[in-house]
């Protein structure tokens, strides 16, 4: 299956970069994992219904990361952040779609927003400014500061 930024591409457009979201996005997923796998190891020190208590929140804490896991997954795989010669381009969803995309003559500015976790494992958010209009917050980019000096080299 094509990407979505290789069939919008207009004639003779070149790919400056393509990047997705960081792996971050499964921070969630993996605390709740090891909160089910506290009570499953609490469980095994105990017994009776205290037992069975434990094994069942650690059931719901494994079924909720699995989920959690599942959605920043699609998330992962269904956005996509590209620069072009031309343009910038954003798409993000699976069967709803939103898509943005700013020619590059138009970017008046590219905002970088990184916590310090987020410079140490290298996410942040992005802002892209236009003429007339802004993208909205792109949230935990993978190399952002990267991303930002694609779009404003050109």
């Amino acid at each position: 299956m094509r990407r979505y930024i290789d069939r919008v591409l207009q004639p003779g457009e070149i790919i400056v970069l393509v990047t997705r979201l960081h792996a971050i996005i499964y921070l969630r997923a993996v605390l709740l994992l090891i909160i089910a796998l506290a009570f499953l190891i609490g469980s095994a020190w105990t017994a009776g219904q205290v037992q069975l208590g434990l094994e069942i929140a650690a059931l719901i804490f494994a079924l909720l990361a699995a989920a959690s896991w599942v959605r920043a997954a699609i998330r992962q795989f269904t956005t996509e952040l590209g620069v072009t010669d031309r343009r910038v381009i954003y798409k993000a969803g699976l069967f709803a779609r939103h898509t943005l995309e700013m020619n590059r003559s138009k970017v008046e500015s590219v905002d970088v927003d990184q916590s310090i976790l987020g410079r140490i494992l290298g996410f942040g958010t992005i802002i892209v400014r236009g003429t007339g209009g802004s993208l909205e917050p792109i949230r935990l980019i993978r190399d952002p500061l990267t991303f930002r000096s694609h779009i404003t080299a050109g």
